[in-house]
């Protein structure tokens, strides 16, 4: 029987699907985590052969304690993963020590997570990316600004548009120098919508499905000015932008992994390419954040947990033609007045309406306070459920 230490398995909270996917396949689930035992949900409990509790798993020798008394009681990890962002160089750390050969290891980290490296690799794959520098010295920066005109700046390795700036004069340049800062890059500002290409990619680097969503607003502007979330999963995925999503896992060295790689549509001829074309934003080794993966679910009629767990088992993907849709995400702010309230949004677009609750405070910033997903045949019924979700 195979070994899977799942580190943090209770969040996001509908990571319990992973796990649960797993055990049916007959692999042992181990889960490490900083939730007690009965704080977790029933479901995820079920899911899990034991668990372990750890203070804080930002203390690395109580992780590698969990993992040394798996390892002792089961033998040795077969795999371990979190399939979470922040969590990615923990786990290539205990990879190294505790020799699991599957999954990215600390000295292959650079480059899947630090936004300057990633370029470098999008540049192999012939794909265009936004020019940069390191944002440490106020001169230097000043000069990069007049040469491109907008810019931003942010943590050269973050997550998500936390702690991510726009700089557009030297009085934005001014105030972003006035506090110290380390570890930050600047980059060109592209005028441009964020679409995304998400798969999962087995042991051989190719991918047993694929999908993409689009988030039309600037994830930048709806942290920093508290706006209203919306994304939307697509229907069919692009040709251009799969042929991208592809070239980009061979350039990264992408293996048994489930993915979520993020581009620019441009929005107008630039230098690095013309109106609708797309251009590199950044890569992340893991699913869609939140409940995407049960967006992914929705739009194309599968089940993306079980063709994970069947990649990492080894079986092949078995799913045909399913009827497809667009799948929409609103998320709406705490304290701000909706001209519909909750229940009568429901009440419009009934059937269409597949969930609803609050998001999860640690991905609140990003995605709202409150959210409504629903489905949908055309993008303009999309665009419309969004205007009506978030009308004052």
């Amino acid at each position: 029987m195979k070994n899977f230490v799942f580190l943090s398995p209770n969040f996001p909270e509908n990571y319990w699907r992973f796990c649960a996917a797993l055990r049916e396949r007959g692999i042992r689930v181990l889960g490490v985590g900083d939730c007690p035992y009965d704080g977790l949900r029933e479901e995820l409990r079920l899911a899990l052969d034991e668990y372990y509790y750890v203070s804080s798993l930002e203390h690395y020798n109580e992780v590698y304690g969990a993992v040394a008394y798996f390892a002792f009681k089961y033998g040795k990890p077969d795999w371990l993963e979190s399939n979470n962002e922040y969590w990615l160089e923990r786990d290539g750390r205990l990879r190294d020590d505790f020799n699991i050969a599957s999954g990215f290891h600390s000295a292959e980290m650079p480059p899947v997570k630090f936004k300057s490296r990633m370029k470098e690799r999008y540049r192999a794959a012939g794909i265009p990316v936004a020019r940069y520098c390191p944002a440490e010295n106020y001169l230097v920066c000043r000069d990069f600004l007049k040469e491109v005109g907008r810019a931003v700046v942010k943590p050269d390795n973050g997550v998500g548009a936390n702690a991510t700036y726009p700089i557009s004069c030297d009085a934005d340049l001014n105030t972003f120098f006035s506090a110290p800062r380390a570890g930050y890059i600047m980059e060109e500002y592209i005028d441009g919508t964020i679409c995304s290409y998400d798969a999962i990619i087995d042991a051989q680097g190719q991918p047993v499905f694929e999908t993409g969503n689009v988030t039309p607003a600037s994830l930048m502007d709806i942290v920093n000015e508290h706006r209203e979330s919306m994304f939307y999963i697509v229907k069919e995925l692009p040709d251009a932008l799969r042929k991208m999503g592809r070239a980009a896992v061979k350039s990264f060295g992408v293996k048994s992994r489930f993915i979520h790689f993020e581009f620019f549509r441009l929005n107008h001829d630039c230098a690095l390419g013309k109106e609708g074309e797309y251009c590199a934003l950044e890569v992340n080794m893991r699913p869609s954040g939140g409940c995407s993966p049960d967006m992914m679910n929705c739009a194309n009629g599968v089940d993306v947990y079980e063709l994970w767990a069947d990649m990492i088992a080894g079986k092949p993907a078995l799913y045909g033609e399913r009827k497809k849709c667009f799948c929409a995400f609103a998320g709406r702010r705490r304290g701000k007045h909706y001209a519909l309230s909750r229940d009568e949004l429901l009440l419009r677009y009934g059937s269409h309406m597949k969930e609803c609750g609050e998001v999860d405070p640690a991905l609140a910033p990003a995605m709202g306070d409150e959210f409504f997903i629903a489905c949908f045949d055309t993008e303009e019924e999309v665009y419309a459920f969004y205007r009506e979700a978030v009308r004052a």
